[in-house]
């Protein structure tokens, strides 16, 4: 079943366009911040410039949420559960696959972001600060992108409608986070989208450390994907 998976995410042509456009807005986010911040080329604006590759963790999220609403929207979902009637299974096998998925997003998307980053450093005549800090806010970016696309599976299995999950994702990071941080100001640094940051080092002041914040964003992961199988192996998808 896993291997059913990976070739439905390999011969899916979202799935390339995705993990594309993601790097193309790391690239484009680095080199807005080395034209437009003075400080830049400080090791604190390397690692501000390389954290874009976690930002783009919402594209692994909504690849995640396809691999699932997508076989409603497009009606695959009742063969699969036809050849495997263990609905848990199918879920499961997803989630696996979408966790590599989110790997691969997370490291090219690094990759990408340290290399930019060092091309820029060089080309201003600066010199890279290759530190561990530097290295921890590449590997939280990579962190985030497969706790993102866990997530995603679970959205996706929990709403079935491409559009809905994904409109509703995007609005979450957007707004919602936004409006629930003003009205309780303690619960912000616990959200989703805000622990990215923390998971990268560089949540600030009040903030998570990264260790926590990996664990409270594999708990949200965790606990969408627990929710999804249970209203998956009861829902009616005739």
């Amino acid at each position: 079943m896993i291997a059913a998976e990976f070739r439905k995410l390999r011969t899916v042509r979202s799935t390339w366009l995705l993990l594309i456009t993601a790097q193309l807005v790391v690239a484009a986010g680095v080199s807005g911040l080395m034209t437009s911040q003075a400080d830049a080329l400080t090791p604190e604006g390397q690692r501000d410039a390389i954290a874009h590759a976690g930002l783009v963790s919402i594209f692994a999220l909504v690849l995640g949420i396809l691999a699932v609403a997508g076989e409603y929207r497009h009606r695959t979902i009742t063969d699969t559960y036809l050849t495997e009637p263990r609905r848990e299974r199918v879920v499961l096998a997803k989630l696996a696959v979408n966790v590599v998925a989110g790997l691969v997003f997370g490291l090219v998307a690094a990759t990408v972001a340290v290399t930019a980053t060092a091309i820029w450093v060089a080309a201003k005549g600066g010199t890279m600060a290759w530190s561990a800090d530097l290295w921890q806010t590449a590997g939280g970016a990579v962190g985030w992108n497969v706790a993102f696309a866990a997530l995603g599976v679970g959205v996706g299995a929990l709403v079935t409608n491409p559009l809905a999950a994904i409109a509703g994702s995007l609005a979450w990071i957007a707004l919602i986070e936004g409006i629930v941080g003003q009205l309780f100001e303690h619960a912000l640094r616990w959200l989703p989208f805000r622990l990215g940051p923390a998971l990268e080092g560089l949540g600030g002041q009040g903030f998570p450390s990264a260790w926590s914040a990996g664990l409270a964003l594999s708990g949200y992961a965790v606990a969408f994907v627990a929710a999804a199988v249970a209203t998956t192996i009861r829902r009616d998808v005739s």
